[in-house]
């Protein structure tokens, strides 16, 4: 059976380091769009060393390689053409530095049965090197045609924005070349940068990153919300669902519930949702 949760549950994957700088965090940024206006005071902490911030959603950046390594676990024999990155969860333990070396440790936290795919929760938690924790990043990947093993099927869909009008909205337009820019931070999928390539996938051009999206629409509710206070950030869980084509404008959408924010994003020139189910945290 290509997915075995007695197997694969609980598995830990060998611990790996890493590092970044403030050039890394200051890509990322650029890579979701910061730097608009390019001499604005706050854009300026997000793309100038002088007084650096670093964005939370940030921390899905240093474990970019965890999903490769999906490979080496046992009871997880699936067809990675096949995977679809469903959810993200990411808590931010300590605030993050604009420099670090941290080391990742990886577990298959739980698999659920949709029926037609497997849904495979891929937990990474980061701390800095004899250090604390940093962030803990839950990826939630759909395996395609790997369901039916009579499993759970997990939890229902939560953090359902209010029905009424938003509290606030921003839109943020990206660059026609905003996925050529973003895919340097170290997703190099082809999907997002050859056109052939993205034919093949079933879309007439290459497509935005989907974390490009959640990074976008991180940094929307921080400037709306927090007047760009990144600390303020505890907790941002989304789902995807669509896709930007580069150059389209994201709407985001927010709904204020104590510390809560809700979110949902959309795109502007084809009323298409792109992230759903969102929620940010915010720190007392």
């Amino acid at each position: 059976m290509p997915v075995d949760p007695a197997k694969a549950v609980g598995y830990q994957l060998p611990e790996t380091t890493g590092e970044w700088n403030q050039d890394s965090v200051i890509l990322y940024h650029l890579g979701v769009g910061a730097g608009v206006p390019a001499t604005d005071p706050n854009e300026l902490t997000y793309t100038y060393e002088g007084n650096l911030k670093v964005l939370p959603s940030y921390g899905v950046i240093p474990v970019s390689g965890a999903l490769t390594s999906m490979a080496q676990i046992p009871g997880v024999d699936i067809n990675f053409a096949m995977v679809l990155h469903g959810e993200q969860d990411l808590e931010i333990k300590k605030t993050i530095p604009t420099a670090a070396k941290v080391v990742h440790r990886s577990r298959i936290a739980d698999i659920f049965d949709k029926g037609k795919a497997a849904l495979i929760i891929l937990e990474v938690e980061t701390a800095e090197q004899g250090g604390d924790v940093l962030f803990v990043n839950r990826f939630s990947i759909f395996a395609r045609g790997e369901g039916g093993f009579g499993g759970d099927s997990g939890p229902k869909a939560g953090n359902k924005a209010p029905d009424r009008a938003p509290d606030f909205q921003a839109e943020s337009t990206t660059l026609t070349q905003q996925a050529l820019l973003y895919r340097l931070n170290g997703d190099k999928n082809p999907l997002h940068a050859d056109p052939e390539f993205a034919k093949m996938g079933g879309f007439d051009v290459p497509i935005l990153h989907g974390l490009c999206s959640y990074g976008i629409v991180c940094k929307a509710v921080v400037d709306t919300v927090f007047d760009g206070d990144t600390t303020k950030v505890g907790r941002y869980q989304v789902r995807f669902a669509g896709v930007v084509f580069p150059g389209e404008t994201i709407i985001t959408s927010m709904w204020k519930e104590g510390e809560n924010i809700f979110v949902e994003a959309k795109t502007k020139e084809r009323d298409t949702p792109v992230i759903t189910n969102g929620l940010i945290t915010a720190r007392g």
